[in-house]
């Protein structure tokens, strides 16, 4: 696999088990295959330091988080339009249907309390969202 925390921790919380960088000799990936078969995880030297560092490091403090009335998916959904996605490049990005990507973008503006993309763009930065 790559080399980057983006990469790594994508893999972590689609639930891998295992993470082994490129260049992993055979014998090492068929090993790594038979023990997370058996339940248990196995991680390259390498990741599994950068895994320690990351959980040793202090964490700040969690800031209050914008617009608690969104779901999870509605802030993903609002930080991709942010982001300048259209409906349709959401929709393949998270692997939804339109129509249900459309849903979420209507229940964003009605929880906002605005009329277009631009002004959930506009209140979102005004409250300080995180948009990636």
């Amino acid at each position: 696999m790559f080399d980057d925390d983006h990469s790594l921790f994508a893999a972590m919380r689609a639930g891998a088990r295992g993470y082994l960088l490129k260049g992993t000799e055979g014998e090492e990936t068929v090993r790594a295959i038979h023990v997370v078969s058996s339940g248990e995880a196995i991680f390259s030297p390498a990741i599994a330091r950068r895994l320690m560092q990351y959980f040793e490091a202090p964490r700040p403090a969690v800031p209050p988080q914008a617009f608690p009335e969104l779901t999870e998916r509605e802030r993903e959904i609002l930080t991709l339009i942010s982001q300048g996605y259209t409906n349709t490049a959401i929709a393949e990005k998270l692997v939804l249907s339109p129509k249900t990507v459309c849903n979420h973008v209507s229940n964003i503006f009605s929880k906002l309390q605005v009329a277009t993309r631009a002004q959930a763009i506009m209140r979102a930065r005004d409250a300080g969202f995180d948009q990636g």
